[in-house]
């Protein structure tokens, strides 16, 4: 058996030959003249070590996260129908977590991308004294401990506080309400908008907008019409990561919202209760429920992410 090589064109053969119906690639000629293509994981490559580092990477992935999903599946598979849905959905106070987490992600991630976007503008379009600063304090809330910053805004927002002393004369209640829930989820989710946002911004095409300015366009319609259909799709992808995020948060929520009972109670600060009061069944069927958010969630982000793709190679 041996590898075919390319050949030089006859004399008097076209150099433009469309290569042949196989596709060009590398074959294998046997007995009988037939030929197989090669597949491409047996082909030399520059960079070596492909099946140990796809073994590494299978193990490491495993390891942090499949198995740790799957022995929650596994152990909510214990339950039955009848008792997930009790212990996981049909619980009022369990109904009031979800609601309360549902909703003040909702609004922490409406916020980022209003004000992520505005502060992802600035970052992008102004050169201003203090730009780096301002730029590096945006991953701030990536290196800085959830439980940190927790009690750094509960402090700033208590009655006692230095924005929440103003407040509370002007009858306006912060900490242990869900107000500051709302407070702490932005503060964590706005990296993943402005990060998110910053290289579509870069890449937008000023000639565009010139040509838009000429033809007579305001400023305002140039935005709507030509600057913002670019940005929807990353700015939608921002929105979902930080609304992911602000749905599973828990370190920065505990010490501001006050955790009332069918109040200020999160979910995943019910979790952690149900495993206090040795109410494993409990805790698995509310992980469970949460767990199938998450796998909803980065459904939708990838969704997002496809799309922006395609449309912005259009």
């Amino acid at each position: 058996m041996t590898m075919s090589r390319m050949t030089r064109p006859a004399p008097g053969e076209p150099a433009g030959k469309a290569p042949p119906a196989d596709g060009g690639g590398p074959t294998l000629s046997g007995a009988g003249g037939s030929k197989r293509r090669v597949s491409a994981f047996r082909e030399h490559s520059v960079l070596p070590g492909f099946g140990l580092s796809m073994g590494v990477t299978l193990v490491w992935l495993s390891g942090l996260v499949l198995l740790p999903v799957g022995a929650l599946l596994l152990r909510a598979m214990e339950l039955s129908v009848s008792d997930l849905w009790a212990l996981g959905v049909q619980d009022p106070r369990v109904l009031a977590a979800y609601r309360l987490s549902l909703l003040a992600s909702l609004a922490a991630a409406t916020l980022n991308a209003v004000f992520g976007f505005i502060l992802a503008w600035v970052l992008v379009r102004y050169e201003f004294p203090g730009r780096r600063v301002v730029d590096a304090l945006v991953d701030l809330p990536f290196a800085l401990p959830t439980a940190v910053s927790g009690i750094a805004l509960t402090t700033l927002y208590a009655r006692n506080g230095w924005l929440g002393a103003p407040l509370d004369q002007l009858g306006v209640r912060v900490a242990y309400t869900w107000v500051g829930i709302v407070i702490a989820l932005t503060l964590i989710g706005l990296p993943f908008v402005v990060r998110t946002l910053q290289p579509a911004i870069a890449e937008l095409d000023v000639e565009s907008e010139e040509a838009a300015s000429s033809l007579g366009a305001t400023r305002l319609q140039t935005f709507c019409r030509v600057l913002f259909p670019t940005l929807l799709p990353s700015l939608l992808t921002g929105f979902a990561l930080a609304f992911a995020r602000a749905l599973g948060e828990y370190g920065s929520v505990i010490f501001i919202a006050g955790n009332m009972p069918g109040r200020t109670e999160i979910a995943p600060l019910l979790v952690v209760i149900r495993l206090e009061d040795h109410n494993v069944d409990g805790a698995v069927a509310i992980g469970f429920v949460l767990l199938v958010a998450a796998f909803v969630m980065l459904f939708a982000i990838n969704v997002l992410q496809a799309w922006s793709r395609r449309y912005q190679g259009t």
